[in-house]
């Protein structure tokens, strides 16, 4: 059975005021899964934009804020902001010539391509390849991959996450001063590589697969970008992506290198100097990409409960989660049911929890002073489109949102003594989620898998680079009554069974006793934002202080 229960039982935390009492005890584990069997059922085709499964979901979330008796979002009256989209669907070819010998390779196999060009048929023709190490220009840490290079037109090869540098002190550690060491800055992302090399005037970019470092295995790449894909409709070109972006695989990036008489290991490791300068491969690639093309009129679903003070009311706090998921592939063998993406964990759980403190806040015996909106943002799963677009088209003003708490994937796996900031250190939230978490018998940690990049893969983070704090937790690493290793295996298993595949499914063996304290954690941390006097600061040192506009 289903393990919901042993949460509802333990003791909410106890502020101070006992106006919080009943919205605690209305967050329910039992709801929590009926909200998450309803939006990763087949019905429901894997929630994809554009398509049958964003109209039954679009409706669902709607319905539950009106039944809820939250208000509109969007200030036009309605519960939904259009966030216009282009998909594209495209069948690539590519072709290495070494020597002047052809190297065709098979698609998916060894290689991902796409264009998100709004046009038919994108061709890059004898391209010349240039290895260009990991595409980072970092000045605060003294680093530029590519030395002034003229790269426009070319087609550049980039390695995977962050350079991992290791310490001067010790060569079995990363250096703490380089990258954040051990942990991952959004130099390692695939959208800033894609990013630069746009800048740069590339004609494609293909970044080099590997498992480790990018925290997923290839199977993933294939499943997020073998189908249609989505990005903002925009006038001209799209400034995030060259011509053509791809991944290869490993096995095939080593052929490719030995084939042109280089190592790639070898080079690999040069790449981990200062002094790295981008290498031609002599090797040129052709790349033919057709696009079957269409608009999307996509719909992030907002909500809100206006706050009770005339001043502060105008200030908000933002609670965000994603509904996207990557749909159907039909190519895939099986029954129906094994072509859907149902995306249980990513991120049907996350909207469920959404609307659990949408209800939860309702159940105050008055509005907060502030006031709280509710977002489900489509389009993450393709670069967080939906809160990207949010940002830069705001319902409300960013310099009086104060802070955005957001939900990706909840804890299943029962209650925990401790909880994970990812981020932290960056804001003063951190310090909410202390207060609270400790009124609960938890402590808080750091994430212990910095590696993985988690901050910059969430949409919390287009928040964070226009200026709002953010809060973004993970269910701790102390599971009661578990083995040290129990947290670690369960994370694991799932990102490599389940992580963007048909088999994020509802499982019999979830326990969401943790999920609800998490749930009354993030009611507390955001209520006590709106209640207070104190406004959440960026602290000294956090990258995205500078973008601090309020």
């Amino acid at each position: 059975m289903y393990g919901t229960s042993g949460a509802e039982d333990r003791t909410p935390p106890a502020p101070a005021t006992s106006a919080v009492a009943a919205p605690l005890k209305a967050i329910n584990g039992g709801n929590l899964l009926k909200h998450i069997k309803v939006l990763a059922s087949d019905e429901f085709e894997g929630r994809s934009p554009g398509t049958k499964g964003e109209t039954l979901t679009v409706a669902y979330i709607k319905q539950h804020f009106t039944r809820l008796g939250l208000a509109s979002g969007n200030p036009d009256g309605t519960y939904v902001q259009q966030v216009p989209m282009m998909g594209v669907t495209s069948t690539p070819k590519l072709t290495f010539v070494v020597a002047g010998k052809a190297m065709p390779l098979n698609f998916p196999g060894d290689f991902v391509a796409f264009s998100p060009r709004a046009e038919r048929d994108i061709r890059v023709d004898n391209s010349e390849m240039v290895f260009v190490g990991y595409g980072v220009v970092a000045p605060e840490f003294g680093w530029d991959d590519y030395k002034g290079a003229d790269l426009h037109g070319k087609t550049l090869v980039m390695l995977i996450n962050d350079p991992p540098v290791p310490d001067p002190n010790n060569s079995a550690k990363l250096d703490p001063a380089m990258f954040k060491g051990e942990g991952m800055t959004y130099y390692g992302r695939w959208t800033y590589k894609y990013e630069m090399a746009a800048k740069l005037g590339a004609a494609a970019a293909i970044i080099v697969h590997e498992t480790k470092p990018a925290a997923y295995p290839y199977e993933v790449v294939v499943n997020s970008w073998v189908r249609e894909n989505f990005s903002l409709k925009t006038d001209g070109p799209n400034p995030n992506f060259p011509p053509v972006p791809a991944w290869i695989h490993l096995d095939r990036a080593r052929d490719l290198f030995r084939a042109a008489g280089l190592d790639f290991e070898t080079l690999k490791k040069s790449a981990l100097s200062r002094e790295f300068k981008p290498v031609s491969l002599g090797v040129t690639a052709t790349f033919q990409v057709q696009n079957t093309l269409r608009e999307i009129a996509s719909n992030n679903v907002v909500a809100k409960i206006e706050g009770s003070d005339p001043e502060l009311k105008n200030e908000c706090v933002v609670y965000s989660a994603h509904w996207d998921h990557f749909g159907v592939n039909d190519k895939l063998p099986g029954t129906r049911a094994q072509k859907i993406f149902h995306g249980a964990l990513d991120n049907a759980s996350g909207v469920a929890m959404l609307l659990e403190l949408a209800k939860a806040y309702k159940a105050l015996p008055a509005p907060p002073k502030r006031t709280i909106v509710f977002i489900a943002t489509t389009g993450e799963e393709q670069g967080l489109l939906g809160a990207q677009y949010y940002a830069h088209h705001p319902l409300y003003p960013l310099d009086r949102t104060l802070a955005n708490i957001n939900i990706d994937g909840i804890n299943t796996w029962g209650p925990t003594k401790d909880v994970e900031i990812i981020g932290f250190g960056q804001s003063s939230m951190d310090d909410s989620v202390r207060k609270f978490a400790a009124m609960q018998g938890r402590t808080v940690r750091p994430e212990t898998r910095p590696e993985l990049g988690t901050f910059y893969r969430a949409d919390h983070f287009e928040f964070a680079k226009v200026g709002v704090p953010v809060v973004y937790v993970k269910g701790g690493r102390d599971y009661i009554g578990k083995p040290e290793s129990y947290a670690r295996e369960r994370v694991d298993e799932y990102i490599a069974q389940r992580y963007h595949k048909v088999t994020d499914t509802v499982r019999s063996d979830w326990n969401l006793a943790g999920a609800v304290e998490d749930a009354r954690l993030l009611f507390m941390v955001g209520y006590d934002v709106a209640q207070g006097s104190e406004i959440p600061q960026w602290k000294a040192g956090s990258e995205f202080k500078r973008s601090d506009t309020r």
